[in-house]
């Protein structure tokens, strides 16, 4: 009985092991081994290679949230933006900005970067969200999304800096409004960033740069509003529109741009030259750019001035990181839309204009939603004015890959958000390429639209 019972015995533990197994106790531990086995069964280069892609995605990262290149020169030591922030009571001047105003202007707050202690606190309520002593403690925690804050040893700060995050990043807002989880590459649509650069106490070195006084400078830079920014003011000097609106453009986002050739609203250039472009000339970090098209004094005289076409300062801080924070963007993929965001049916019916009778999908070529190849229009082919087109090298218009949409609706669509709504946009292109949609396909494309 004992030699007929050991076999039982060894099926029923061994039943019990697959069962551990099949519920998952040991899933974990198995799919790691089985991954270093696959990997340690690669050639000895596909291996470099797969080792290399994943440094390079972690270096993109950091730099992507972290790197200053440098620019606390200017934002901190020359604007003295930081003495701003601070307040008076902190040793910098006016009444500071406090979390609350913070929030207001669309900063966000990294809630993975708050200890636990302050996480329990901000839940009680028992953390003054109107001083500006707080929004510096956040600083040192590292905790502001794009925005870095240098202290002296005594605690007291003397210099900040930003970075690509401040623009193209916000959080999911899982513990409060403006704070929660990063969202790498989504546009921050609440960002105020003419307001708060407005606070510097030092613009003069704006001022001088585009020949005006301070006065005109704060009314350029608080046109703007949420969610725009204006990355040719500082090259050609066209603080306004013909028409007397804003010049700033909507903060596109970052995501989705693998398989995409030109980048931004115009098509200036590709993702790495935007980097350097932006890290260079508009964040101001310490860096080398060049582009002999921005040296045009008749299109460009403001850059024509002051050389910033051909940038070359002695510290280098960009050009080493450009590989790394481009291949982590193209990692970066386009957000998939929560579920009952949009009508399923509506949205299958809309595919179906997209792809035929909307034509859609003869310049936003799916999966890309962006023609492969070069990807610009005239602004007389989709009907619009040639305002921002010519600020442009290019003098034309890139058409804007459509996946993820549905994380930038604020502010409304277009370079300059001109339409208001995904119905705008439909009525636009209908009445101008004479499409003949109906009430019902419109409806249905726009619920497509909204399930990029």
């Amino acid at each position: 009985m004992r030699h007929k019972a050991i076999p039982s015995i060894v099926g029923f533990l061994l039943l019990g092991v697959a069962l551990l197994i099949g519920f998952g106790i040991d899933t974990g531990q198995r799919g790691s081994a089985q991954a270093r086995a696959a990997e340690d069964e690669l050639p000895p280069n596909d291996r470099l290679i797969n080792a290399n892609a994943r440094r390079t995605i972690d270096e993109g990262r950091q730099i992507f949230r972290f790197d200053t290149f440098g620019d606390e020169a200017y934002w901190g030591d020359t604007l003295h933006l930081h003495q701003a922030i601070a307040g008076a009571a902190n040793g910098g001047v006016g009444p500071g900005v406090s979390p609350k105003t913070a929030l207001a202007v669309g900063l966000k707050v990294d809630a993975d970067a708050l200890p636990e202690h302050l996480k329990s606190q901000l839940r009680a309520g028992r953390v003054n969200l109107d001083d500006p002593a707080t929004t510096l403690a956040l600083l040192k925690l590292n905790a502001v999304v794009g925005v870095t804050g240098l202290f002296d040893s005594a605690g007291n700060i003397r210099s900040m800096g930003v970075q690509c995050a401040l623009c193209h990043s916000t959080v999911d807002d899982s513990f409060a409004p403006g704070i929660g989880k990063r969202l790498d590459g989504w546009a921050n649509r609440d960002l105020n960033i003419g307001l708060i650069v407005s606070l510097a106490p030092n613009l003069t070195p704006i001022a001088s740069l585009l020949h005006v006084d301070v006065p005109t400078v704060k009314t350029v830079l608080n046109s703007w509003g949420p969610g725009r920014f204006d990355a040719e003011l500082d090259k050609d000097g066209k603080a306004f529109r013909p028409d007397g609106g804003q010049a700033g453009t909507l903060i596109p986002p970052a995501f989705g741009l693998a398989g995409v050739n030109l980048h931004t609203w115009t098509g200036f250039g590709s993702v790495p030259y935007w980097n350097a472009y932006v890290a260079v000339t508009e964040m101001r970090g310490s860096g080398t750019f060049f582009d002999a098209r921005l040296s045009d004094p008749t299109q460009y005289p403001v850059a024509a001035a002051s050389g910033s076409w051909n940038k070359r300062d002695t510290q280098d801080l960009v050009t080493a990181k450009l590989p790394a924070l481009h291949a982590y963007q193209l990692a970066l993929l386009a957000p998939k839309p929560p579920v009952g965001s949009f009508d399923a049916a509506a949205a299958a019916r809309g595919k179906e204009v997209f792809d035929n009778q909307g034509k859609c999908a003869t310049c936003h070529v799916p999966p890309l939603f962006t023609e492969p190849g070069h990807n610009l229009h005239a602004p007389s082919e989709i009907g619009i004015d040639s305002f921002q087109a010519d600020r442009s090298p290019t003098h034309m218009y890139r058409t804007a890959p459509l996946a993820g949409l549905w994380t930038h609706q604020k502010g409304g669509f277009f370079h300059d958000g001109r339409f208001a709504t995904l119905r705008g946009v439909v009525d636009h292109y209908d009445s101008f390429f004479s499409l003949g949609l109906r009430d019902r396909e419109k409806i249905d494309l726009i619920e497509y639209l909204k399930s990029l």
